[in-house]
């Protein structure tokens, strides 16, 4: 049952960025997803940590100005281990949209560690890579 858990909450977090076909997207939820403490890091050039509301501002901001439109991102392969309480994913995901009037398409790697907290699994750190 974790496995199943863990899917959702993963497909959960990678449809908060969804604003195709003029709907909003819900980067706010992140806030449920996310354990309020968690850990989120960009790498690369762009090497950045964030809190939850750093990350989710910006986003919220792009999401909603109509800069990036027609926005989803989605896993494409992933392998989760799950010991007791915590599990760890590692997988590769697409993104695509139009970004300030163009084509805007990219690939990349997420590695999420979740726990398991007495409402269920949550985040407790994500980091991701966007491949150049």
């Amino acid at each position: 049952m974790s496995k199943v858990e863990i899917d959702a909450l993963t497909a959960e977090f990678f449809g908060s960025f969804d604003n195709r076909g003029g709907k909003s997207a819900d980067v706010g939820r992140l806030r449920r997803l996310l354990l309020p403490g968690a850990v989120i890091v960009v790498t690369g050039p762009n090497y950045t940590v964030y809190t939850v509301d750093e990350f989710i501002a910006p986003r919220e901001q792009l999401l909603s100005d109509g800069r990036l439109v027609e926005f989803s991102e989605w896993e494409t392969s992933e392998r989760t281990e799950i010991a007791g309480d915590i599990a760890s994913r590692f997988g590769e995901y697409r993104k695509s949209g139009i970004l300030n009037g163009e084509p805007y398409e990219g690939t990349g790697t997420k590695t999420i560690q979740f726990v398991r907290t007495p409402e269920g699994w949550r985040i407790a750190a994500f980091s991701w890579y966007d491949q150049p």
